[in-house]
């Protein structure tokens, strides 16, 4: 493993609005992303049906850049329609010290 600049880029946003979100991030050179389906925590008093809390559903983005390319990425997301609304997600960066491809030579490791 080499120490490289690279960001792990977080996007949350409602469920089904994370091909769209890929799909921006990659018009500005990311090259993946994985999607995990996740639900929020709401507090008991945000939404109630008939007296049950609905928990929204939402989908969970991970796209690890170059830590180079990370402000267009930002840019490209928070510049699409679908998330002009609040409350519709929420987008954080960390910094990734070390990462390895599993599979590929070790030369491609970083």
């Amino acid at each position: 493993m080499r120490h490289t600049p690279h960001t792990l880029i977080t996007v949350i946003v409602n469920a089904g609005l994370a091909e769209e979100v890929m799909e921006a991030a990659r018009s500005v050179g990311a090259t993946g992303g994985t999607i995990v389906p996740a639900r929020g925590t709401a507090k008991e008093e945000d939404v109630k049906f008939f007296g049950y809390p609905l928990v929204p559903e939402k989908d969970m983005l991970l796209i690890l850049a170059g830590a180079d390319q990370t402000g267009r990425i930002l840019e490209a997301v928070n510049n699409l329609p679908i998330l002009s609304k609040p409350g519709t997600g929420i987008a954080f960066c960390v910094d990734v010290e070390r990462f390895m491809v599993f599979g590929a030579p070790e030369n491609n490791l970083f």
